[in-house]
């Protein structure tokens, strides 16, 4: 066989990165190992940052008391009603503005002059006006996720190919039929995608909102043990916040492996 002859390498394979999740288990263990070497070596006082063991320790000493379950167990509650009323608010509208004339204008103005507000200092004015309770903290997650979502939304849905929705109706496809079948499956990778952002805004806002006004939560439990000067304690709802973070993601990852496989 000559060197004409000789089988052209398979050069079409894409952009397509692999996850490899013990590469990734891996580095958090060996910055673990780094921080508590520091700590042992003396290269930082931990007076003023706690060790991994010494978190491991005060995360075992509140799962035995109790305290850990009762401030997580308020937070998540406060975390899924929030998240799942402002995503279901956002799809709904990112939907409307995205599809109909009469909505985009009116709705985008909306958004527009909405979202770049701070959710965060609004969190007074919604104990004002929903109380101190759970009212008011659910309010602010949902308005913070509400206009992301609705932004993602509207522009999956604007990048879907607007050929693909012609070949539909083309071969007499109804409205509902594209809807379904192409502009949602077209515009998911995008709302997917904020998902993943309007997760980690909501676990801000929870923080926020729990440390202005709640006797539970991570958000309470982390205020109450900066005001002590507890720094394990301090560390060890940190840590919580961050293990919230990374099942959310996972969560997420895993939906979208099943909803995008066709990819």
């Amino acid at each position: 066989m000559s060197e004409h002859d000789a089988p052209v390498p398979f050069r079409a394979g894409g952009f397509l990165p692999r996850e490899h999740p013990l590469a990734g288990a891996a580095t958090l263990i060996a910055l673990l190992l780094l921080w508590q070497a520091g700590a042992s070596l003396g290269w930082f006082s931990t007076a003023f940052l706690s060790t991994p063991i010494g978190i491991a320790r005060a995360l075992i000493s509140l799962a035995a008391s109790g305290e850990l379950w009762v401030n997580l167990a308020a937070s998540l509650q406060r975390l899924a009603i929030g998240w799942v009323v402002g995503t279901l608010g956002g799809l709904a509208v990112g939907v409307a503005v995205g599809l109909f004339t009469l909505a985009r204008s009116p709705g985008m103005a909306l958004v527009s002059a909405l979202f770049p507000i701070p959710k965060i200092a609004l969190v007074p004015l919604f104990i004002i006006w929903f109380g101190i309770g759970e009212g008011s903290k659910d309010v602010t997650l949902a308005f913070g996720v509400f206009f992301p979502t609705v932004i993602n939304t509207m522009a999956g849905i604007d990048a879907v190919p607007r050929a693909l929705i012609r070949m539909g109706q083309s071969f007499g496809l109804g409205r509902w039929a594209i809807l379904r079948k192409i502009v949602l499956p077209g515009a998911l990778p995008a709302i997917l995608a904020g998902f993943r952002i309007t997760t980690s805004t909501a676990i801000i806002l929870l923080v926020a909102a729990e440390m202005i006004g709640a006797q539970h939560g991570i958000g309470a439990f982390v205020l109450e043990a900066g005001n002590l000067y507890d720094i394990d304690n301090l560390m060890a709802g940190i840590v919580l916040l961050s293990v919230i973070g990374l099942c959310t993601s996972w969560l997420i990852g895993r939906v979208e492996r099943a909803l995008l496989g066709w990819r």
